[in-house]
């Protein structure tokens, strides 16, 4: 954690310098996000959620130390050294289990924290922000203080038990919904400053009274809602106007920044705005996996001009069969009906496509589809038609037009802004940005 810890105390000192963090469990995802890293100098920051990865397995069927083996060996495959991967929980907390009692969804967020920290994250989004069944619709600060000092004391016992650098928390209850907005969205109302205030004093009692001092020196983020949000059709953009006033309020508060949810398709100068403003820490996710979807959607298309109807391996199709088949990802956020339903299924911003990934049936198609680029290359005039930019690295010789390379390559036009952002820049080039 030394490198994001020396990013925060450069911000803090006037630089417009970030780190952005991607939010995904699917390995090609993973790898774009490596391998970016790697070619711009930089560090992964790589965070499971507590719906991807728990000690229950969650929706990917990984325990943390699973994940963890996963991203080291793609970091191998790569070629980015494994000091330069940092590991983050995100959304730690009772959010897989709010069906339960809150005492019980505790005890299995506390049993989580323990896990992620035994198997070495080190930068732990504590949230505690949501009512479980027995809870009132909105809960208080100091509700979600207390909850949040009990699984930090969790985690703290855990890093005592397997050493190592100690962890660093992020904490909040202005927390964006993991994963876009489920609503239409028109506009967003930015974090008060005296509510943000509010929530650092009811956590820095909760940690007191738990004897967390030492932890409470480690809290280097506080979530809060800077005005940026996206839902299935439409994005809220960053508007600095609005947060100047949230920004101001850090002032008095050298060792923090905060942390920037929902940054999904934001504009480049809207990334670079949020940077200078103090949101330091962005967070990215399922615009990373719309870029996965995108790609495999033109490789389909790709493969189904060159080689025929009749032989190709229907990646598309047998998705889309899979989540009609299967909504429960999908019909809490998605009330549309007929050619509606079709394109919110398919393009929806929220990507709920990326829950479908590892269904058997779509594994086994795109291991067709792989073979069809690694048994030839694919027309140039397919790939310029329907992965222009990937196109133009293949006629430059950069990369190779295997399927791989071209859905990495064409990730990591998500991730370039992001990078670009969180670069070191002087505070005069902050300030025009």
């Amino acid at each position: 954690m030394k490198a994001l810890l020396e990013r925060v105390r450069r911000h803090r000192g006037g630089e417009a310098i970030g780190i952005y963090s991607v939010c995904s469990a699917h390995p090609l995802a993973l790898r774009a996000a490596l391998e970016h890293a790697r070619a711009t100098g930089g560090h992964a920051l790589i965070e499971a959620t507590s719906n991807q990865v728990n000690q229950e397995g969650g929706y990917t069927g990984l325990q943390p130390a699973q994940f963890r083996d996963r991203v080291w060996s793609l970091a191998d495959q790569s070629g980015l050294a494994r000091e330069r991967v940092l590991l983050g929980g995100d959304h730690l907390g009772p959010n897989a289990w709010q069906s339960l009692r809150a005492e019980e969804a505790l005890s299995r967020a506390s049993v989580m924290v323990g896990e992620y920290v035994l198997a070495g994250y080190r930068k732990i989004h504590l949230d505690c922000s949501m009512s479980c069944a027995d809870d009132p619709p909105a809960l208080a600060d100091e509700i979600v203080a207390e909850r949040t000092a009990v699984l930090c004391a969790q985690a703290e016992a855990a890093w005592r038990k397997s050493g190592g650098e100690p962890p660093i928390y992020v904490i909040g209850t202005e927390v964006p919904v993991p994963g876009g907005a489920r609503e239409e969205l028109r506009e967003l109302a930015v974090t008060e400053p005296r509510a943000a205030l509010a929530t650092i004093a009811a956590h820095q009692a909760a940690f007191t009274r738990r004897n967390l001092q030492g932890a409470w020196e480690r809290v280097v983020g506080l979530v809060v809602q800077p005005g940026v949000e996206f839902d299935h059709e439409r994005v809220i953009d960053y508007q600095p106007a609005k947060a100047r006033a949230l920004s101001s309020c850090l002032d008095d508060l050298p060792n923090l920044v905060f942390e920037a949810h929902s940054t999904d398709y934001q504009t480049p100068a809207a990334l670079q705005a949020l940077v200078r403003d103090h949101f330091a820490i962005l967070k990215v996710g399922p615009a990373v996996t719309f870029a996965l979807r995108e790609a495999v959607w033109a490789l389909d298309r790709i493969e189904r001009e060159w080689h025929g109807e009749s032989h190709c391996a229907n990646v598309r199709a047998t998705l889309l069969d899979v989540m009609r088949a299967d909504p429960r990802h999908w019909r809490k956020y998605y009330h549309e009906t007929g050619q509606a339903l079709e394109l919110q299924l398919q393009y929806s911003l929220s990507d709920r496509i990326r829950y479908y990934w590892p269904a058997p049936a779509v594994l086994a198609a795109l291991e067709r589809l792989r073979a069809a680029f690694e048994h030839e290359a694919p027309p140039l005039a397919l790939l310029s038609q329907y992965l222009p930019a990937a196109h133009a690295a293949v006629r430059a010789g950069t990369i190779a037009p295997r399927m791989t390379d071209l859905v990495i390559h064409h990730i990591r036009q998500v991730l370039s802004p992001y990078s670009r952002a969180c670069a070191p820049r002087t505070p005069e080039e902050g300030n025009a940005a």
